[in-house]
């Protein structure tokens, strides 16, 4: 049987932007990635084999790498991970021309930017420490158990690890604050995640100038130096505006 493909698209670039020969996609070392040209505006994409499964994790590695590297270089409006039209004039005549002014727009507005994230997580013993001392009903709790089997004091263990959630939860409220105003006079957005594990303590998106990369690294650094000992703190990017660009999907 013939091959059956498809056309995966990754995100929406200015139109004089033309494609790196060596960038691959979706697909490895097939997957060339290409661009389809519309008035101010152009989409990156590559052949699929629509007949080989898609959503592996490489995969989505292979879309988000390509959209971080590009934005580093030029304003992108990422395309929701898994989108495939029929054709190349498909991807003019669904995606690019219905919504040209609307893409070419955003565009504009994201020139010379691109997305970074602040990842902080609690020491664990650090913080759970500070909130054992400055809760007495913590402490008390924690008493009680000490040297007693985990049976005979399942209520009380039940109790204190309820106790110190609600502590960590209050703390990283405050933390997640704390960081959002640490970057911000440096940010031309500012926006904070959901926790993604127990010990995260903040997790914010920050849309920054690219030539201002230097004093976002500085103001990451000092933060890290002051709450040492207390936060483990991470700087990622540039990456692709996830948190600033509603992700698009062809036909909606």
């Amino acid at each position: 049987m013939p091959e059956v493909t498809g056309v995966y698209v990754y995100g929406i670039v200015p139109g004089d932007v033309e494609a790196d020969p060596e960038a691959r996609g979706v697909g490895g070392d097939s997957a060339s990635v290409t661009v389809v040209h519309h008035g101010r505006i152009a989409a990156m994409v590559s052949e699929l084999d629509l007949d080989r499964p898609l959503g592996t994790p490489a995969d989505l590695l292979s879309h988000e790498t390509l959209l971080d590297a590009t934005a580093a270089v030029v304003p992108v409006l990422p395309v929701r991970f898994g989108a495939v039209l029929t054709h190349r004039q498909a991807v003019v005549d669904e995606l690019l021309a219905p919504h040209h002014d609307e893409f070419d727009a955003a565009l504009r507005e994201l020139e010379g930017k691109a997305q970074y994230v602040i990842s902080a997580r609690y020491v664990r013993d650090s913080v759970l420490r500070e909130v054992i001392a400055a809760d007495p009903q913590i402490s008390r709790l924690r008493e009680a158990i000490r040297d007693k089997p985990e049976d005979a004091t399942r209520n009380e263990r039940i109790a204190l690890g309820q106790a110190v959630n609600t502590a960590i939860d209050a703390r990283r409220q405050a933390d997640t604050q704390a960081v959002a105003e640490a970057v911000a006079p440096v940010a031309e957005g500012v926006i904070t995640r959901e926790p993604a594990g127990e010990y995260e303590a903040a997790a914010v998106a920050v849309l920054a100038d690219l030539d201002r990369e230097q004093e976002l690294v500085r103001k990451v650094e000092e933060l890290a130096e002051r709450r040492s000992g207390q936060l483990e703190v991470r700087l990622l990017g540039p990456l692709a505006p996830y948190d600033f660009v509603t992700a698009l999907r062809p036909g909606e």
